[in-house]
């Protein structure tokens, strides 16, 4: 459910400045890089282009935004004839800008230095058409306002530019102390020496409070020379590339399952369609995405698009580390309190609450016990508006004991960062002084899942890379990080590679697997629904009463952050999720559509029937020849979602039996 965010309390600064670190450089030995899947180009260069041609970029000026298929690789683009490495520095972006508001609820652009971009300078690598950041995931800038993300873009020749080659990379602002992400794209012309103007836009964003567009030209400078490691982070980005999950529109869903009679439309259904960032299914190896939607069309690097996790993070962070604490350290983990582990929290209000009441949201500490009454607050206003650890923590504390500890969930995003704090200090008395819980679950969990850099940093106190990290928001993801930690927890069972990352038990239990614990019970929220909460993770169940499709009562966990965030993990394997930005939570008739689909490896049912090449025949009587098979109750069937996957160790799989059903799933 939402994370309601409060308005961040910075000070105003007159003057606006971002510059990355840039390490020290050395020559490097020349050695091949891998070549980034798709290259090499292979157009002719014959573009027709009537918006950001040469002309406009050598000597045009920004009056307003363009479409954004002007920033996009077009189809007749010709493989680049020249290779940019070195620094792009932009100048001039304070005077040269135009900003227009979408939506400020907090007045935001009342401060100038929020209109427009500040100072940036970045180290490019080229790999065939790839550009490449040297630096990736979350910059913090020092910037009062903006830190920063860039992302790998792309470099080719058109016909019409000179000789010169033409580059576009997507980037991205992020709100200090805050978690809301702004979309922009950039491009300029260059050869062996000399750059064009650079030209950009910011069309979109995932933020329900702050919404502009924002453009300018400005001049810009190319220092050419050797990055270090520039091989490496070559090799990097190729392999990032291929380990993507495939993708599909979420059109070929109908397609690729024609017998489950799946209704496509109604995946982003519920949600102002302005708002939606993105959307998709991921399912059976592939990840079904809707389109990324601006205000100047579609964002040509949909699957770099930049995605804010808020509350998802309790869930991606907080829970997962939970987890892996507890797989690795032993059962102990959960009944730890949190006052052995936080030196601020030892106080008769945290007197018996534990680890996993805290991830519960069943601290018993609180003012109000409505839903999510607390977490809109004034309380959570300072919890949010403090950037220091010392006035966060204090307000994280503040809340008054009201009930015994186990009890009662209210929803605070303070107790997660409580939880947070415990946990560090907890794995420091494991590990050793020096160890910290973000980098270490990211070396234990997140890289092993091959997740994008986005995800390998977190926001912080103190607005520090060696801060506290938040816990319970604060990161950032691409559509294929969703679909792969989704698939992680669900169709994988917490395990990478046949090995089990995460406690069994406390991943089963999470995700509504054990009918005997289905978690605390929430309050009524303002439609009369309540909810199940356990881990960082909601669970909500689904009846006839919502659709047919649901023959028998089925359990939902799902994920859910601030402004219209939802990743809904069906136990037939398959994950609906959307990031949208209007405070809209309606996913039911999506869900319903998604567990049409026949079950994989995350389940034992599903409600829809499987494919013709998934379909069990019955071994060597494949050619139809000898007998059919009959049925009694233990023959599996097409019609109970039973199909020959990889992920059920079935015919063709590497798995090594079928998988037997667990907890509510063989009901």
């Amino acid at each position: 459910m939402p994370l309601l965010y409060a308005r961040p309390g910075w000070a105003v600064l007159t003057v606006l400045v971002l510059a990355l670190a840039l390490v020290p450089l050395s020559p490097l030995a020349a050695r091949p890089a891998s070549a980034v899947p798709g290259d090499p180009l292979t157009g002719s260069g014959a573009v027709t282009r009537s918006v950001l041609t040469a002309a406009d970029l050598t000597r045009g000026t920004a009056t307003g935004t363009v479409t954004n298929d002007a920033f996009a690789l077009p189809a007749a683009a010709a493989a680049p004839t020249h290779t940019f490495e070195g620094t792009l520095t932009l100048n001039g972006v304070a005077t040269a800008r135009g900003f227009s508001t979408v939506k400020d609820t907090y007045d935001y652009a009342d401060t100038a230095a929020l209109k427009h971009l500040p100072p940036v300078s970045i180290d490019l690598v080229q790999n065939g058409s790839h550009v490449i950041p040297a630096v990736r995931g979350l910059q913090i800038t020092g910037s009062a306002y903006w830190n920063l993300i860039v992302e790998g873009g792309r470099a080719w020749n058109e016909n019409g530019d000179g000789g010169r080659t033409r580059a576009s990379l997507p980037f991205a602002l992020v709100e200090r102390n805050a978690n809301c992400v702004h979309n922009g794209l950039l491009t300029f012309l260059f050869d062996d020496s000399k750059i064009s103007q650079v030209r950009y836009q910011i069309t979109h964003e995932t933020c329900a409070y702050f919404q502009f567009d924002m453009w300018g030209q400005v001049d810009a400078t190319y220092s050419r020379h050797t990055v270090t490691g520039d091989t490496d982070l070559k090799n990097a980005y190729a392999a990032e590339v291929a380990d993507r999950i495939p993708t599909k529109p979420i059109s070929a869903l109908s397609t690729d399952y024609p017998n489950a009679g799946i209704d496509t439309s109604a995946f982003g259904s519920g949600i102002t369609a302005s708002a939606l960032s993105t959307y998709g299914v991921s399912y059976g190896g592939v990840n079904y995405v809707g389109a990324c939607k601006t205000r100047q069309g579609a964002y040509p690097y949909c699957n770099q698009m930049v995605l804010p996790s808020f509350s998802l993070a309790k869930t991606m962070f907080a829970g997962i580390v939970l987890m892996r604490l507890t797989q690795v350290y032993g059962s102990s983990v959960p009944s730890q309190l949190i006052r052995d582990w936080v030196s601020e929290a030892d106080t008769s209000a945290w007197t018996g609450v534990t680890f996993q009441d805290t991830a519960n949201m069943a601290t018993g500490n609180y003012s109000s016990s409505g839903f999510e009454s607390d977490e809109s607050g004034s309380g959570m206003t300072a919890f949010f508006d403090a950037e220091a650890y010392g006035p966060k923590m204090t307000a994280a504390l503040a809340f008054p004991h009201s009930a015994a500890p186990g009890t009662k969930w209210v929803y605070h995003s303070s107790d997660t960062f409580v939880l947070a704090r415990a946990m560090q200090n907890y794995l420091v008395s494991k590990a050793g002084a020096g160890s910290d819980i973000y980098r270490w679950i990211r070396d234990q969990v997140l890289v092993p899942l091959h997740l994008s850099p986005n995800v390998l940093t977190t926001e912080r106190t103190g607005n520090s890379a060696t801060g506290q990290p938040f816990g319970g928001y604060g990161l950032f993801y691409t559509q294929d990080d969703i679909a792969k930690v989704s698939r992680f927890l669900n169709a994988d069972g917490g395990k990478i590679g046949g090995v089990q990352m995460l406690d069994p038990t406390m991943l089963a239990d999470a995700m509504q697997q054990n009918p005997a614990n289905r978690g605390i019970t929430t309050p009524a929220d303002t439609t009369g629904k309540t909810y199940h909460y356990q881990y960082g993770l909601w669970a909500r169940q689904f009846t006839s009463a919502d659709n047919p499709v649901f023959t028998s009562p089925v359990y939902v966990p799902f994920m859910s952050g601030f402004g219209g965030i939802t990743a809904a993990m069906l136990p037939n394997g398959a994950t609906y999720y959307y990031f949208s930005d209007n405070n809209e939570f309606g996913w039911s008739a999506a869900a319903a559509q998604a567990y049409k689909l026949p079950a994989t490896g995350g389940g034992d049912r599903g409600g829809g029937t499987c494919t013709a090449g998934q379909l069990l025949g019955n071994g060597g009587f494949e050619t139809g020849t000898a007998s059919p098979w009959t049925a009694d109750d233990k023959v599996v069937s097409n019609k109970r979602g039973k199909c020959r996957t990889a992920a059920n160790g079935w015919p063709g799989s590497t798995a090594s039996a079928p998988r037997t059903p667990t907890g509510s799933h063989g009901r």
